[in-house]
């Protein structure tokens, strides 16, 4: 009886799946916006009903309308919503991925704050990972400051690395990834910076406790009223972020951002995202590099 049960119950599902309607669409469409301010294209309508069957299968529902009810009336801070967002969002990420912003960082910010730090104007280094994903990013600035300052750096350095999704949050937090997440890692770094793992975690490598004490993991919704940095940053890195945003998001943002950032500090952005057409107080230095004036 139990097996006809849950044949029953798929069915249900297969079912509900392939008749999301328009007007549950569009309303999970709205709900994300507001809540995540995610921008939905027509386009993402499969996306939408794959992920959130699994929704509706922890809820034991079998169609959308009953769970836009259920999470559309569900407390801000409860797990339901941390859930569908976490449904919803995509984190696609990779060590290096983008590399030549960390070779600005290494060739042309890092000389100067080495300088800065000499001639005693200097004593501190705070990054933010804005979308951090499973962490992938974090750990390659960790990296990038270990190879360049060293251990015995006399400048305090900390990435803070933020994500709405709590399920790569604790991934990252973990710093453990198979071969091939690690494939973009050159050998020199692999052995300087990760553990190999034996027995049942062969194939596995960890991020060395070196370069995880360098990062601090939180989960941020980029449209919290209030922010957990508390200093001014010096750089941050929101790539292949804001492409999720609409046009007037994306500009709220940036000001929030640059709001952030100490004068002369950088803004990083992927490689289909621009500043073109914004009055933002950040000049473009180089691509998707953006330098605050003050």
């Amino acid at each position: 009886m139990e097996a006809k049960a849950e044949d029953a119950t798929e069915r249900a599902l297969r079912n509900a799946e392939q008749h999301l309607s328009d007007r549950d669409f569009n309303r999970f469409r709205k709900l994300i916006f507001d809540l995540a301010g995610i921008t939905l294209s027509e386009h993402k309508r499969a996306l939408v009903y794959s992920r959130l069957a699994k929704r509706l299968r922890a809820n034991g529902l079998d169609n959308y309308s009953d769970y836009y009810e259920l999470v559309s009336k569900a407390a801000p801070d409860s797990q339901e919503i941390v859930d569908f967002i976490n449904a919803i969002t995509t984190n696609k990420t990779s060590f290096f991925r983008e590399s030549h912003h960390f070779d600005y960082l290494r060739d042309e910010v890092f000389p100067e704050y080495l300088q800065q730090s000499k001639n005693g104007l200097r004593r501190t280094l705070r990054i933010w990972s804005a979308g951090c994903s499973a962490g992938q990013e974090p750990y390659t600035l960790a990296m990038t400051i270990r190879e360049f300052f060293g251990m015995n750096s006399n400048i305090d350095t900390n990435i803070l690395a933020t994500d709405i999704d709590t399920n790569v949050l604790q991934r990252a937090r973990q710093g453990v990834y198979n071969s091939e997440q690690i494939e973009d890692v050159p050998d020199y770094l692999l052995r300087k910076y990760f553990l190999k793992g034996k027995g049942e975690k062969k194939g596995l490598a960890k991020v060395s406790a070196d370069l995880q004490s360098l990062i601090h993991f939180e989960r941020l919704n980029l449209f919290d009223e209030t922010w957990p940095m508390k200093d001014q940053l010096d750089i941050i890195f929101c790539r292949n972020v804001i492409i999720y945003f609409n046009r007037d998001t994306q500009r709220k943002l940036i000001t929030r951002m640059t709001g952030k950032l100490k004068p002369g500090g950088y803004l990083m952005l992927g490689h289909s995202e621009s500043l073109h057409g914004y009055d933002s107080g950040l000049e473009h230095v180089r691509k998707n590099v953006y330098r605050y004036k003050g």
